[in-house]
């Protein structure tokens, strides 16, 4: 008789074989780690340059920029006389600065400009109207104004400071900006007093400033300001081109 074969140890025989054998194929492996890769390639060298030089540049504009504008507002000096040019050249118009570095002495009046005008009727009547005052005009739009405009705040102050820095003491402009000056300030006038004319024909305009002081503060030792300047314009004549645009 034959004898039955011995099942070798550590070894399952039939249908558990076959089961362990499935088992073995269909288990999932063990992720393998994979090891770091090298870094990524750096920057190449004309980049890097192209980069730093850009960043030079802009750096120096916005330093040139800044010395600029800061001399233009600052008190004359050495500098700033000796690249006046250069610094009116930036700074205007698109930078311009309406303050100064530690000013010296602020405003002692108020300077207040006013305007009248003389009209025509049809029967040939004329008639000289009152003084106006277009500076109450512009502080009245300013006041209890959330956003006040640039016009009401700059555009009449401008106009006479740049009439009176083109103009001598008999009222003769000192260059080719005076007569501009006067014009500019004419217009702004006209169209402030159009309404005054209440129908006649404007021939004539005159305008005149007045100045209030500003009396010191109590702990200030300045003497308050007793004379202040006033100066009136002579009659400007109107004429019809003198309303176009307006």
């Amino acid at each position: 008789m034959e004898q039955p074969t011995k099942a070798r140890a550590g070894r399952p025989e039939g249908d558990d074989a076959g089961r362990h054998a499935t088992a073995r194929v269909c288990a999932p492996r063990a992720p393998v780690l994979e090891e770091p890769g090298e870094p990524g390639p750096a920057w190449p060298l004309p980049s890097l340059a192209l980069l730093a030089v850009t960043a030079v540049v802009l750096l120096g504009a916005a330093l040139w920029h800044l010395a600029l504008v800061f001399l233009s507002i600052a008190p004359p000096s050495p500098v700033q006389r000796r690249y006046a040019h250069a610094i009116e050249a930036h700074v205007n118009p698109e930078f311009i600065q309406d303050w100064q570095l530690f000013a010296p002495q602020p405003l002692q009046a108020n300077v207040r400009v006013e305007a009248r005008v003389r009209t025509a009727e049809g029967s040939g009547a004329r008639r000289t109207g009152r003084w106006t005052s277009l500076t109450a005009q512009d502080i009245a739009g300013v006041r209890h104004s959330p956003l006040p405009s640039h016009a009401h705040q700059n555009l009449l102050r401008r106009a006479w400071g740049l009439y009176r820095d083109t103009h001598d003491q008999r009222e003769a402009p000192t260059g080719a900006r005076g007569v501009l000056a006067a014009e500019y300030l004419k217009r702004i006038a006209l169209g402030r007093l159009a309404h005054d004319a209440h129908g006649a024909r404007i021939t004539a305009l005159q305008v005149r400033s007045r100045a209030v002081p500003v009396p010191p503060p109590h702990w200030s030792d300045r003497a308050p300001v007793r004379n202040t300047p006033h100066r009136t314009l002579p009659w400007w004549p109107v004429t019809d081109d003198d309303h176009r645009g307006l």
